[in-house]
C-alpha cells in the first residue's frame, strides 16, 4: 500500500514512554511516514513539543480539550494565541464537546469550543474536532464558525452531524473503530467525497483489528485505511494516496513530500 499519514495519535502519552522511539520506527517501517500528535494536556505540551520538533515527520496539534473547558481562563486563551500564532503548530484542537463524561459543564463547554474555533480562525489553522453524544451542538457551533476548517476526528457521529460536516466542507478522520464487528455506519464512509477523508489511530486508544485489546500505535493506521478501501469499494493504492495528500495540504501544505 502507498505510503500513509497518521493524522491523530497521542504520543505524548505515558503509555508511550516506555519505547516512543520505537513506535516511532515501526511507524516508518509500516510505510507510515508521517502523523499529526495531538497533545491536549497542557502539562505535557512543553515535553512534547520538544520531543515532536526533534522528530522528523511528526507535526503537533494542542488545544484546550472539553473535558478540561473549565479550566479556560484569560491566560490559557493567551498561550495558545502565541502557540497557534507561531508556527510550531500544525492545527488547533483538539477541542469540541463530550456530553458522554461531562467532565465540564454543558454550557463551559460550548463557549470554550466557540472561542477556540474563532481564535484557530484568526491564527488560519485547521482544527481538529472531538464530539462526543452532542451532535447538534457540534453543528450549530460550526455553522457559526463557517470559514474554519474542520476536522471531525475520528468519526462516529449521526447523520445530522454527517450532513452539517458534508455541508461546511469538513474532513471526516476515520479510526480503527471501522474495523469492528459493530461498525454499521455504511453511510458516512462511503458518502464523504474522496478529497475530505483522513485515517487516524487515536493512538494509544482504539486499537484496529487485529490488533484490538492491544495499545494502538500509529504503524497500524495501515490496517484502517485498509478497511476503508475495502468499504467504498476503492483501490487500496490509490485511495492512500488519496488520504496522504489529503493530510498534506491540510497539516503540512508547506512541505508535502
Amino acid at each position: 500500500m502507498t505510503r500513509l499519514i497518521d493524522t491523530h495519535c497521542h504520543l505524548g502519552d505515558p503509555a508511550f514512554a516506555p519505547d516512543r522511539e520505537a513506535v516511532v520506527d515501526r511507524m516508518r517501517a509500516a510505510g507510515v511516514g508521517r502523523a499529526l500528535v495531538v497533545e491536549s494536556d497542557l502539562a505535557r505540551l512543553a515535553a512534547t513539543a520538544d520531543w515532536v520538533g526533534r522528530t522528523p515527520g511528526l507535526a503537533l496539534a494542542t488545544g484546550c480539550h472539553p473535558h478540561d473547558a473549565s479550566a479556560w481562563d484569560d491566560p490559557l486563551r493567551d498561550r495558545l494565541a502565541a502557540l497557534w500564532h507561531g508556527g510550531s503548530v500544525a492545527a488547533a484542537g483538539e477541542m469540541g464537546l463530550d456530553y458522554h463524561y461531562d467532565h465540564s459543564p454543558r454550557e463551559v463547554q460550548r463557549r470554550v469550543f466557540s472561542a477556540q474555533l474563532a481564535l484557530a480562525v484568526e491564527c488560519g489553522l485547521p482544527v481538529v474536532i472531538h464530539a462526543r453524544e452532542a451532535d447538534d451542538d457540534v453543528a450549530a457551533i460550526l455553522r457559526e464558525h463557517p470559514t474554519a476548517r474542520v476536522v471531525l476526528h475520528s468519526f462516529s457521529s449521526g447523520p445530522r452531524l454527517r450532513e452539517a460536516g458534508l455541508d461546511l466542507g469538513c474532513w471526516f478522520s476515520f479510526s480503527g473503530m471501522i474495523t469492528f464487528r459493530s461498525w454499521a455506519d455504511l453511510d458516512s464512509v462511503r458518502l464523504v467525497p474522496g478529497e475530505r477523508l483522513l485515517v487516524e489511530t487515536d493512538a494509544p486508544y482504539l486499537a484496529p483489528v487485529p490488533h484490538r485489546g492491544q495499545r494502538n500505535e500509529p504503524a497500524f493506521v495501515v490496517e484502517v485505511a485498509r478497511r476503508l478501501a475495502e468499504l467504498r469499494g476503492a483501490d487500496p493504492d490509490q485511495l492512500a494516496a488519496q488520504l496522504t495528500r489529503n493530510a498534506e495540504q491540510l497539516f503540512w501544505p508547506a512541505n508535502p513530500d
